[in-house]
């Protein structure tokens, strides 16, 4: 529940049903186009927004900035080394409009595990392995030097030999998990 909610129960099934509109289209539209277009995420960004300032005011807005700033502040390393798209970055943001930061934190640990065993498959599928775990320790060099001294290109989405997995639907995946289990647990 965002802080200063009115009620409780109806922000949150609106909270959540703009949350899982959003991250559903964004799915879709990543898996037919490995695009997430800024039609869809800067009103899905604002709609979060005004969501939150109806339920809960200024808290609310404070809530819904507070998770956008940890979705974009959390993911602009990736995005910077050019390991994540843009599109994906910006959706993350939309979200934690949506859903602000302890919510969003939720389908952020979620999508990472999804995407995590959606590269495992490909991995293993495409026979990758040493590859990949030569990739991974590149990316680890990267994110400790903040990217000085790796070499250009080696482990960006413009390599064509580079793995490319749909983020946007690992975050449908993660969306729908999230509604499913909550609403299974207050049925119970």
């Amino acid at each position: 529940m965002l802080p200063g909610m009115r009620d409780p129960v109806s922000s949150q099934v609106v909270v959540w049903g703009l949350a899982s509109l959003l991250a559903l289209l964004a799915g879709w539209l990543d898996w037919r186009s490995r695009r997430i277009p800024n039609w869809l995420t800067v009103p899905g960004f604002v709609l979060g927004l005004s969501v939150n300032a109806a339920f809960g005011g200024w808290s609310g807005i404070k809530a819904g900035l507070e998770g956008a700033g940890l979705g974009l502040g959390l993911l602009f390393l990736p995005v910077l080394l050019r390991g994540m798209g843009a599109g994906d970055w910006k959706l993350m943001g939309a979200l934690g409009a949506c859903l602000g930061p302890r919510q969003f934190l939720q389908v952020l640990l979620i999508n990472i595990l999804i995407v995590g065993l959606m590269a495992i498959v490909e991995m293993v599928r495409r026979r990758r392995a040493m590859q990949t775990l030569r990739n991974l320790g590149g990316l680890l060099r990267a994110f400790v030097t903040f990217g000085i001294g790796v070499r250009e290109g080696l482990i960006t989405l413009d390599n064509p030999t580079a793995l490319r997995l749909p983020f946007g639907v690992a975050t449908a995946l993660a969306v729908v998990i999230l509604v499913c289990t909550k609403s299974t647990l207050r049925t119970l």
